[in-house]
């Protein structure tokens, strides 16, 4: 069984920094890439920012520049570092994780962590 234990949110005001941790817990599983999402007002997941087992990072247009994410080398721990919030970071954040065996690609979840930032 695995799971992805998530830390770090928490209230901040506009301009303030923040950062996430989420760490891989349970089965020897082997994970590809890690990343967070944050769920926005239509309750769907948006991609903030992920990095794979090679360091290749993806960031979504608006946590360029602000927020930066990495990951240690056994691919197991992934910190999300956001500084100059603004109000509409406000968001439940959310960990993932991609594994593969040999057939198939698999995603797991954390349970999320509410960030909000106040004016």
């Amino acid at each position: 069984q695995v799971a992805l234990v998530e830390s770090g949110g928490g209230v901040v005001e506009t301009g303030g920094s923040l950062r996430l941790t989420c760490e891989g817990t349970g089965s020897a599983v082997t994970f590809k890439s890690m990343g967070w999402y944050r769920l926005g007002p239509d309750k769907q997941r948006h991609l903030v920012a992920n990095i794979d087992t090679s360091g290749n990072t993806n960031y979504a247009d608006f946590a360029k520049g602000r927020f930066v994410i990495s990951g240690d080398n056994a691919m197991s721990r992934v910190i999300l570092q956001m500084k100059n919030l603004q109000l509409n970071d406000t968001a439940v954040y959310v960990c993932n994780a991609y594994s593969t065996d040999a057939t198939s690609l698999w995603a797991h979840w954390g349970q999320g962590t509410q960030v909000t930032v106040s004016s």
